[in-house]
């Protein structure tokens, strides 16, 4: 008797879901003070965009249409906004002690207030990112199923096959480590660009993730310092 192949199964949608719903999250429970105007609109937008995601591919993301894909762009670039928005603020606020765009403070800036902003954008940050290394590297996830798209990421299980499964393909769990690992030490790690655009998107990652940490770190340590 002759066994059928088992029919490759795309990538379970939970993962990725569960990063925007944690943005978002971070979106409601970062201090008054930070919210970019029309937060709440970027928010509502995001998770709207999530559920229309859902409806257009249920279950495991096997879906290559084009709805689908312009759906899932249009959710990154809503996050994306929303993340270099917060940054703007934050940076406006901490170089010139006040809000942009004539507004009117809700609170004083405070350490406290300072280092839980910082931690908030810095793991949008993480995410934002993530998410668009895992759209576009291979053709998606979809893409990456079909298994005829070019790598734009090399990551270990590709040097060394030998230690991965043989169906092994990246997930978003992978991308979302390659995100974190690029924001906390400012380069590649284990996971290698090897496309331009890959590289000038970690390079922008990186540009970010080291602003953040320097503003409000040094910002913070004053502030300590001067009570």
């Amino acid at each position: 008797m002759i066994t059928q192949p088992t029919a490759a199964k795309g990538e379970r949608r939970w993962p990725m879901a569960l990063a925007v719903l944690t943005m978002i999250v971070l979106q409601v429970v970062t201090p008054r003070r930070g919210r970019v105007p029309g937060w709440w609109i970027l928010a509502v937008l995001e998770l709207v965009l999530l559920i229309v995601l859902i409806v257009q591919d249920p279950g495991r993301i096997d879906d290559p249409s084009p709805a689908t894909r312009r759906t899932t762009v249009a959710l990154l670039a809503v996050m994306t906004a929303a993340t270099l928005g917060g940054v703007f603020v934050l940076a406006f606020d901490i170089l010139t002690s006040r809000l942009p765009f004539g507004l009117i403070a809700p609170s004083e800036l405070n350490a406290t207030n300072l280092l839980g902003r910082g931690a908030a954008l810095w793991a949008t940050n993480v995410i934002v990112f993530s998410l668009w290394y895992w759209q576009f590297d291979r053709g998606g996830p979809a893409g990456r199923l079909a298994g005829n798209a070019t790598a734009s990421f090399a990551f270990a299980e590709d040097a060394t096959p030998e230690l991965a499964p043989d169906d092994w393909v990246p997930a978003y769990p992978d991308y979302l480590y390659l995100a974190f690992t690029n924001a906390t030490a400012f380069s590649p790690t284990d996971t290698l660009p090897v496309r331009t655009w890959a590289k000038m998107t970690m390079m922008l990652q990186s540009s970010l993730a080291l602003m953040i940490a320097i503003l409000v770190v040094a910002r913070a340590i004053n502030m300590i310092g001067s009570t």
